[in-house]
């Protein structure tokens, strides 16, 4: 028993040294989007005991994470759709942004043309809580 040795601290420190190491994690691309991010997608394997696949996105070079990624895309990665949008998907659904932007805008200097200003309801703080004329601080509801 005593000749039986698992080696502990050689696994430990063996895993430690390979953590270090870059990885080279090769995908299947999936994808590309308008703003330029790259998806990618390694499949399930369920008889290695990999039940979903791995999937992420490479940003372009410069941006690092900063724009929003498309929502199609964003469902895919996080396993709420099985298949990656397709392109018209993606156009048809940037156009209906674009066309909702144009009449949000549109209709913000219509209201302002009619003599409309800006709302003046504080976003924070005590004095964005509702106030009752008949219920005073302190005062317990009859």
């Amino acid at each position: 028993m005593a000749g039986e040795q698992r080696h502990v601290w050689r696994i430990v420190l063996r895993n430690f040294i390979n953590s270090l190491r870059p990885r080279q994690i090769v995908g299947n691309k999936m994808g590309k989007d308008y703003i330029g991010n790259q998806y990618y997608e390694i499949p399930a394997k369920p008889q290695e005991g990999k039940r979903k696949p791995t999937r992420w996105y490479d940003p372009p070079k410069g941006q690092d994470f900063q724009d929003p990624i498309p929502a199609e895309w964003e469902a895919w990665l996080r396993y709420r759709r099985t298949v990656p949008p397709t392109e018209e998907e993606v156009a048809r659904n940037v156009a209906l942004m674009q066309m909702k932007q144009a009449n949000a805008a549109q209709i913000e200097t219509k209201r302002l043309a009619e003599g409309g200003s800006l709302p003046s309801r504080p976003d924070k703080g005590a004095d964005s809580f509702p106030s009752y004329p008949d219920l005073q601080p302190g005062e317990k509801p009859k």
